[in-house]
């Protein structure tokens, strides 16, 4: 079976940053592109960074491009998000998945706030 467990979560002041693994298990991990997505309070998933199997490329949502570097180590089964400079509206259950498969797991809190 698919396992993403996200974590590293927590609550931080604005400004301030995080930083977010997954590990994976299950499927090809080093064979498959992964996406990070996170779902703000009341609202839908969005996705916010993409990655390519080989960790070469990336793609971001304009509301986290510059901020939140996205990385993988295919050796280790895992993904990661630095999260800089966070604001406020970063406030969000943060999901680490394979792209264009629907979240598996808990996801994350981040918590945004002073």
């Amino acid at each position: 079976d698919v396992q993403l467990q996200a974590f590293g979560g927590g609550l931080v002041q604005p400004g301030g940053f995080l930083r977010l693994s997954c590990a994976a298990s299950g499927f090809i991990f080093s064979s498959t592109y992964m996406t990070w997505a996170r779902r703000p309070p009341g609202k839908e998933l969005e996705w916010i960074a993409h990655i390519d199997d080989s960790g070469g490329s990336a793609n971001y949502a304009d509301s986290v491009k510059g901020r939140f570097p996205v990385s993988r180590d295919n050796d280790k089964n895992m993904l990661y998000l630095q999260m800089n400079s966070l604001k406020p509206e970063d406030t969000a259950v943060n999901y680490c998945v394979i792209t264009g498969d629907a979240p598996v797991g808990q996801g994350t809190q981040v918590t945004v706030s002073s």
